[in-house]
């Protein structure tokens, strides 16, 4: 095909190819339970080999549902309860096409997909307590929410930071035991130091705001600056959540910028009781990072940044050299522009996945199946203490269950059968659980972020842990 240009030659062979890939994605989400996770192929790094020999598409969409939809990582299908991964919806496939078609970057610029953004965060931030005004910005995740909140941060502290730099200052931060290691990764990123990030010690789950003042006053009084503490909205390891209204108290007593990592638990902000109350303070936060892709279902990639104080969020990251200059109309105009408050210049179009789903199936059907997962990790829980040699690892608050397999063996062995439950179980399709650590043992972790799961799914799985478990 040399010579010729990018668009199809042929419109009607390309629609006939898109219809059947169409078809085929969406057989693929209807038929998730049945196509688990499977090891992938020995021979795949060959398959997908770029020979870039102009197929067309009727070939590329024969290899995509031979090669590529098989080999998917497991987390559409209703038993996948590893690490905290999201379902993906099948609005999303709707949105993927609308968002290919239109190709926009929301980097800056006026057009009508900025203006979509600005929506879901202003629905998001509402939704989080926070008050108009607030600011926000749709990222990969919440690792990189975690960053531009962290960088807002430091700013507030050190004004002149973007261009004299840190210096000699030894900013702390502090954060509870069992912190996600987005918080971690931040500091390190940003040059503080993860040796900078004091890990405060918990009482019953959260943190203990009085050792929280403790380590504050002994670190100012050895010449750092304390300047962040991080609560937790939903532990990665068991679900915990701090209690955030005591927190926004000390740290306005004690002068720190409050961030919450919400990454998943954020969402119980539009659960039903008990399981909204986990969240109450979250709106007194100075930042939350939060993600779209693990609680709210939608595909990947999709997390946000909110920050109290708009001000404070585009003195962070603007910086509008003579190529981007805006304009009064035309174009350039529609401030604000989303590259003044993040990493990113060029920006995918995250928010139409998220709209789409929220306009698609309403807000009740999310607190629903939030809601519903929380009951089903509350399940799981029961069905592990029916078994007689199963035990707790620790109780559910939340949407998390860990649990050991084998409660009457000693703790190495305990952590060899259950890291081996783990993986058999994950290569026969029947569940995927991931592992954790507590009390010196490797754990079974189911992570409940799965609108397809259902109480048969939690009762089957745990039979199948029973089984293994004897082998």
């Amino acid at each position: 095909m040399a010579g010729h240009g990018l668009d199809p030659e042929d419109w009607g062979e390309t629609r006939a190819e898109a219809h059947r890939m169409l078809e085929a994605a969406l057989d693929q989400i209807q038929q998730a339970a049945k196509r688990p996770w499977q090891p992938v192929p020995e021979d795949l790094d060959a398959r997908y080999a770029v020979a870039a020999a102009a197929r067309g598409p009727q070939a590329v969409v024969d290899q995509i549902i031979t090669d590529v939809l098989p080999n998917h990582g497991g987390n559409i299908h209703p038993r996948f309860w590893g690490w905290v991964q999201g379902t993906g919806l099948a609005s999303d496939v709707i949105a993927a096409m609308a968002a290919a078609a239109v190709n926009a970057n929301l980097g800056g610029r006026d057009h009508g997909a900025n203006r979509m953004e600005r929506a879901v965060i202003d629905w998001t931030r509402a939704k989080m307590g926070l008050p108009e005004g607030a600011s926000g910005v749709l990222t990969s995740g919440t690792s990189q929410a975690t960053v531009i909140a962290f960088q807002a941060a430091r700013l507030r502290v050190l004004p002149d930071l973007r261009r004299s730099g840190q210096g000699a200052v030894r900013l702390t931060a502090y954060a509870g035991e069992g912190v996600h290691n987005a918080t971690m990764k931040g500091m390190e990123l940003l040059g503080i130091g993860s040796d900078n990030l004091r890990k405060v010690p918990l009482v019953q789950g959260q943190m203990d705001c009085t050792a929280l003042a403790e380590m504050v006053t002994a670190d100012r009084s050895a010449g750092a600056l304390p300047f962040l503490v991080v609560g937790t909205a939903g532990s990665v390891d068991l679900g915990l959540f701090d209690d955030l209204n005591a927190l926004a108290d000390a740290a306005a007593a004690l002068g720190l910028w409050l961030h919450v990592d919400g990454a998943f638990g954020a969402w119980t902000r539009i659960a039903d009781e008990p399981y909204r109350s986990l969240s109450d303070g979250i709106g007194r936060a100075d930042s939350i990072a939060l993600d779209f892709h693990k609680w709210m279902y939608v595909g990947y990639d999709c997390g946000m940044a909110l920050l109290r104080n708009e001000d404070e969020h585009r003195a962070a990251f603007a910086a509008r050299p003579s190529y981007l200059e805006g304009a009064e109309r035309g174009l350039a105009g529609g401030e604000p522009w989303f590259c003044d408050y993040g990493i990113d210049l060029s920006r995918g179009n995250r928010a139409l996945k998220v709209w789409t789903a929220l306009e698609t199936y309403g807000e009740a059907a999310f607190c629903e199946a939030i809601t519903g997962n929380c009951a089903l990790a509350a399940a799981m829980a029961a069905a592990v203490e029916a078994q007689p040699l199963m035990a707790l690892g620790a109780p559910v608050v939340s949407n998390i269950c860990v649990f050991t397999a084998r409660s009457d063996l000693a703790p190495e062995t305990q952590s060899q059968v259950n890291a081996e439950i783990a993986q058999t179980l994950q290569e026969s399709g029947e569940a995927v659980f991931s592992t954790t650590r507590g009390d010196g043992r490797v754990l079974l972790r189911a992570a409940i972020t799965n609108h397809r799961s259902r109480a048969e799914d939690i009762q089957a799985a745990i039979e199948a842990v029973a089984r293994e478990a004897m082998r």
